[in-house]
């Protein structure tokens, strides 16, 4: 299928405005597997021809920014690779729109809330929870991480004694030379980019336009805007290029086509109403999965997927049992049924939420307590605590990244043509948030006080209410105020581009 032909049947836009469409599973829980005290291989290898695992995250890097998925000026060229010779999903959504508690989910195929203090950005993990790179290491894999694993936060107070993600490797090259013959393995290369801050004009001076950007609606179209788009995008291309090197050397070896490659980003891009939002800008992913042995490429596949679905999807591809309580279901299925458009009818739908993310954006380190439902037609939010400032208190508003947007909108408030928008990204936001998708891609009108929707808002709400009290959601169960008392493991005045967790 022509890419024009396939966007089209998609309904990405072109631009980063592009609107979308629904998530991940009506039930991100599956049937509870019987615990195993280690873990279980199902099946036998034969000289181990089990997949290897190599996993790539962008930190902060949000759809639609990726060449495949429509966004015409950045260039990713590695993404539309693992795209076109795999498998393109572009309704995958992150559990949680803050680095440490998506990433938790990943790891643990857990929602974020049932993690406990790693519910919060700047935390630690239990180590009671299993993540699935101990797994396959138990199971025989060689397991490594660059970069940025888990976090941040401080794995050690909760009990482990290396990152989550798994030991910690300076270059891939030194990993994959640590590689026994004919073992598979399991990498995580966490990406700092393109996590702020950014160096100004690093964009424009690589070749890339400001006058082709295409400015979301939630934004001013200004200069300023532009500017740091394009400096985004820089950092969403270093990222690329960096997962590129890792593909070259697998293939190289003769060991790619045997190799499940992920490409995606664990939040929304840094932006106002982008990372820490439950809008498309703060939770949408980009993900291309490639696997030529099983999973026929030059697809694209509609079903809605969560991050968290990663896990135990790993996990079944590699023989391995996973544990009972990972709630998460395994979308190989999806990848290996060879069909495009939508597979699984039961993914019909997404729920992703925050807790408390930067410990300085209010009074007393409370967060911002939401969850949301996302369908093909709808978008529903319900804050739970709308009395708080959804960005952080005035004037820092310290739950939205700071940088050149932040700033040209802040400074620029009272302007006529910046002010709605800057009540949209900052201001308070009622108890509940209706958006109809199809006529509103951008997510800016909010219906739920709109008769005409009052039935779409019920359905969605009990819908919403179901899956959380199944998953045992403490903002439903009970107990939700521990969000906002468990310690902040970060320092406040931290710059914006931390070190990697080692």
């Amino acid at each position: 299928m022509h890419r024009r032909d396939l966007l089209r049947r998609l309904g990405v836009a072109a631009g980063v405005a592009a609107a979308g469409g629904p998530l991940v599973s009506r039930a991100l829980a599956g049937a509870r597997p019987r615990a195993a005290a280690a873990p279980t291989v199902l099946r036998a290898p034969r000289s181990d021809d089990r997949p290897s695992i190599l996993f790539c995250i962008g930190d902060d890097w949000g759809w639609p920014h990726t060449g495949a998925l429509g966004d015409k000026v950045v260039r990713t060229p590695t993404f539309d690779r693992v795209a076109r010779e795999g498998v393109l999903l572009p309704y995958t959504y992150c559990a949680s729109p803050s680095c440490t508690p998506s990433r938790g989910s990943i790891l643990t195929g857990q929602m974020f809330w049932r993690l406990e203090e790693g519910g919060n950005l700047w935390s630690t993990l239990p180590k009671k929870f299993q993540v699935y790179p101990d797994l396959l290491e138990a199971a025989g894999y060689h397991v490594g991480l660059m970069r940025k694993g888990w976090g941040p936060g401080d794995f050690k107070a909760g009990g482990w004694t290396r990152n989550p993600a798994g030991p910690t490797f300076k270059t891939f090259d030194e990993f994959f030379k640590s590689i026994p013959d004919g073992k598979p393995f399991c990498f995580w290369f966490g990406s700092l980019d393109p996590h702020r801050a950014y160096e100004p004009g690093s964009g424009a001076a690589s070749g890339l336009r400001a006058e082709a950007v295409s400015v979301p609606p939630m934004l001013p179209d200004a200069p300023e805007v532009r500017q740091d788009i394009l400096d985004y995008y820089f950092e969403c291309e270093r990222c690329d290029r960096d997962a590129g090197e890792m593909i070259a050397v697998l293939e190289r070896a003769g060991r790619l086509d045997n190799t499940i490659v992920f490409m995606t980003g664990d939040n929304g891009w840094p932006f106002p109403r982008g990372k820490t939002n439950l809008y498309d800008h703060g939770c949408r992913q980009p993900m291309a999965v490639r696997w030529p042995a099983r999973a026929k490429g030059g697809r694209a596949v509609e079903d809605f997927l969560s991050l968290s679905e990663i896990a135990p999807t790993v996990l079944e591809a590699a023989g391995v049992e996973r544990p009972a309580d990972m709630h998460a279901r395994s979308f190989l299925d999806v990848l290996v049924s060879g069909k495009s458009g939508r597979v699984d009818p039961r993914r019909d739908r997404v729920v992703v939420g925050r807790e408390r993310h930067h410990g300085g954006a209010r009074p007393g380190c409370l967060g911002y307590p939401q969850r949301m439902m996302r369908t093909h037609e709808y978008l529903y939010i319900r804050n739970f605590l709308p009395e708080r400032w959804p960005a952080g208190d005035p004037p820092g508003y310290e739950d939205c990244d700071g940088g050149p947007t932040k700033k040209f909108m802040t400074e620029h408030r009272q302007d006529p043509a910046v002010a709605p928008l800057f009540e949209l990204c900052f201001g308070k936001r009622p108890a509940e948030e209706l958006y109809d998708c199809r006529k509103d891609p951008g997510q800016l009108k909010n219906l739920a006080a709109d008769p005409a929707y009052a039935d779409a808002r019920k359905r969605l709400a009990a819908d919403l209410d179901a899956f959380l009290r199944e998953t045992k959601d403490p903002r439903v169960v009970g107990g939700g105020e521990k969000f906002d008392e468990y310690p902040y493991r970060g320092s406040v005045g931290a710059p914006a581009k931390a070190k990697a967790p080692k």
